[in-house]
């Protein structure tokens, strides 16, 4: 007579060696519920990796025909993202600037690639093109070359404050954002290189880094921490000096009477005058 047992193995502290421990009884094999056994081995599947659960489901699934495993990809995440994008218009907004310019390259699908490789596993635009082909299933975004990704972020540098703006109240609608409070403040980020441009300049580093180049970042958001615009400033930008642009900037995104709320160091005299100033 034949018994089938779940058990795994366990290491014995006082011999050394690993013995089987039973965790449950089956009984006879020829008195087994096999539709039972295969609902078991589903149950537990699912807290095993991809290609793990394959293979232990194989017997099952296939009748005793074995399958070789070649690869898995991820698509929850993607999918995710990609009804997001469809539900906040991002895809005509991108592709009626597109049109205009007569690409022959796909630029929307190569932003929609970027925008889901920083979301689920940020990768240099040079390995984006490997992680599209191996890890991740993005129906809209076929196999891009890394030029491509390239030429994406010239097009949208330069529509960059039309666009954010339009991204912005894609945003709003979607979400009812109300901007009555507005928060403002700067960091900064280096890099390892003595090489100096119109960006990267020497200034001073919150990263206590005065040795390197850096860029400026700015950021504003809502109440609720929702981003609306980004600005990058010059390495050796002063944060005061940063307020100008801030509200010219978002003058004519018909914001509502605001408050603005930033750090104590970009407060001057000047500063306060030009917040109050109508016009926007």
């Amino acid at each position: 007579m034949s018994y089938v047992q779940l058990a795994h193995n366990e290491r014995d502290p006082k011999s050394g060696h690993s013995k089987a421990k039973v965790l449950y009884n089956f009984g006879r094999i020829e008195h087994l519920d096999i539709k039972q056994l295969k609902r078991l081995v589903k149950s537990i599947a699912r807290f095993l990796p991809a290609e793990d659960a394959l293979e232990s489901q194989v017997s099952v699934a296939h009748r005793g025909r074995r399958i070789k495993w070649k690869q898995s990809r991820s698509f929850g995440g993607a999918y995710v993202i990609s009804a997001l994008w469809k539900q906040l218009n991002f895809q005509s907004i991108l592709q009626k600037r597109v049109d205009k310019r007569q690409f022959g390259t796909p630029i929307v699908q190569a932003v929609l690639a970027m925008v889901a490789n920083r979301c689920l596993a940020p990768k240099s635009k040079l390995a984006i093109t490997e992680w599209l082909e191996h890890d991740v299933h993005i129906p809209e975004c076929p196999v891009i070359d890394a030029q491509v990704f390239y030429r994406a972020m010239d097009f949208l540098l330069t529509h960059q404050q039309h666009l954010e703006q339009e991204l912005y109240w894609a945003v709003a609608d979607l979400l009812n954002l109300e901007v009555d409070l507005l928060f403002f403040d700067t960091t900064s980020t280096y890099f390892e290189t003595q090489n100096l441009s119109e960006l990267k300049q020497y200034g001073y580093s919150k990263d206590k880094r005065s040795d390197l180049p850096q860029v400026v970042i700015g950021l504003a958001v809502t109440r609720c921490g929702i981003p609306i615009k980004h600005w990058v400033f010059a390495g050796n930008t002063a944060d005061m000096s940063t307020i100008e642009q801030v509200k010219n900037d978002l003058g004519g995104w018909r914001l509502n009477r605001c408050i603005i709320v930033h750090d104590r160091g970009m407060s001057s005299e000047y500063n306060l005058r030009y917040l109050q100033r109508g016009g926007h």
